[in-house]
């Protein structure tokens, strides 16, 4: 079986690279079970799937929105927490106890050009608090140190700000800076943060509004909010995206404002039109068969550089999908 965006937006053509026998459209928590009842048979009548079938793939209905309410809180065997040293994103202190991740909501209400949310994880639903917090309970349990929030977007909600204030966890987040008010960011700090990594992705309002970020701080006042928010946060983030429209030296300059305050900004990185983003549609229309190949090819055509910490020049994606040959 195969999940995730790609099978969500092309379900055909991830159907036939992969060679699964079946591939989930949206979120799979409630389609697992009944296919896992059928066994194989009766695939006719689950949703939101595609499957070979009479030798031709036969797609069934839309992605998926599983009902956030009914899910239970996750439990992991303490093998596999042991195993999980790994704390993302973090920079403050090296991991010294088991890190994790937990959802707090899915989707984000808002529509950004070049995120890739329009058949996977598309509309906010938060998880309900007494769920969330039963999970993060049996991780500490289980000596979990640090646990990253892999929320679309962390939006502000002191409802659980406070009930992690009162636990010995850390966490990272990443989220909207404009979203957050002085208070917030204190409470978030005091609640456990050491990491917030803060789409921002471009200095200007055009470039902003290109991105349909519908931002409603200035420039100058996301600077403030970001330094604001290192005051009792570790490390602070702000990522930038090429929007094509923004001063190079501006960008620089605005770099060397917030990195003298202990605020870390990318140099902006290009931006990838993903099959099943805005971005994508506007181009091309809806994702077809050669998808990922038309949106990569033209991704390794506008753009000669990729980041400040990545040297090396993509791959084309047939190259990437060759078959290995006995002699590599």
């Amino acid at each position: 079986m195969a999940i995730g965006p790609h099978g969500s937006s092309t379900p055909q053509s991830t159907l036939r690279k992969l060679g699964v026998d079946v591939v989930i459209l949206g979120e799979a928590e409630e389609v697992l079970p009944q296919l896992a009842a059928t066994g194989g048979d009766d695939w006719e009548t689950i949703a939101s799937i595609a499957y070979w079938y009479g030798g031709h793939i036969r797609v069934q209905g839309m992605p998926h929105a599983s009902d956030m309410a009914a899910l239970p809180a996750l439990e992991w065997p303490p093998e596999v927490i042991r195993r999980h040293q790994h704390h993302h994103h973090r920079f403050d202190i090296p991991p010294w106890g088991p890190g994790a991740e937990v959802e707090t909501s899915r989707g984000c209400p808002y529509h950004c050009s070049f995120c890739a949310k329009e058949n996977f994880r598309n509309h906010f639903r938060r998880r309900p608090l007494p769920v969330m917090l039963s999970e993060i309970d049996g991780l500490l349990a289980q000596g979990v140190e640090y646990v990253y929030f892999i929320d679309e977007i962390f939006l502000p909600n002191a409802e659980l700000l406070e009930a992690l204030e009162a636990r010995p966890v850390k966490f990272g987040i990443q989220t909207r800076i404009d979203l957050w008010s002085p208070d917030l960011l204190d409470l978030l700090g005091r609640a456990g943060c050491v990491s917030v990594e803060a789409g921002v992705e471009s200095i200007s309002p055009r470039g902003r509004a290109l991105l349909d970020k519908h931002c409603k701080l200035s420039t100058d006042e996301l600077a403030e909010r970001l330094i604001y928010a290192k005051k009792s946060i570790p490390f602070v983030q702000a990522n930038l995206l090429d929007a094509k429209v923004d001063n190079v030296r501006a960008i620089e300059g605005w770099r060397r404002h917030l990195q003298r305050y202990g605020v870390w900004a990318n140099a902006p990185v290009p931006l990838f039109p993903y099959p099943g983003s805005p971005d994508y549609t506007k181009k091309w229309g809806l994702p077809d068969e050669q998808a990922w190949e038309r949106a990569h090819a033209y991704y390794l055509t506008q753009y000669a550089a990729f980041s400040d910490i990545q040297d090396d020049r993509p791959l084309p994606l047939s190259e990437l999908e060759r078959e290995p040959t006995s002699d590599v």
